[in-house]
């Protein structure tokens, strides 16, 4: 099967990386200005500490459960990681 890329494919595809990465640098910033590590988020979370890496860098998109549950982890609103 082939499947043809549109502009709108294209748009959407490239806005979901931008909110991941402003998703990601959120969650960085509010962890560095709290001291957590990395490693404290993980195990909150009770997932690896890649994962929470990747998330960092804009390389995942989480789930709404993962992002109310990294708010949580971090002490802020999801508005707030999400802004």
């Amino acid at each position: 099967m082939r499947y043809i890329i549109t502009n709108d494919i294209l748009w959407i595809m490239k806005n979901a990386k931008n909110e991941s990465i402003k998703l990601g640098d959120n969650l960085k910033r509010i962890r560095t200005e709290k001291g957590m590590s990395q490693g404290d988020i993980a195990r909150a979370l009770k997932v690896d500490r890649g994962f929470v890496s990747t998330i960092e860098n804009g390389k995942t998109n989480p789930t709404l459960a993962t992002i109310t549950k990294l708010a949580k982890a971090v002490g802020v609103s999801t508005d707030e990681l999400l802004k």
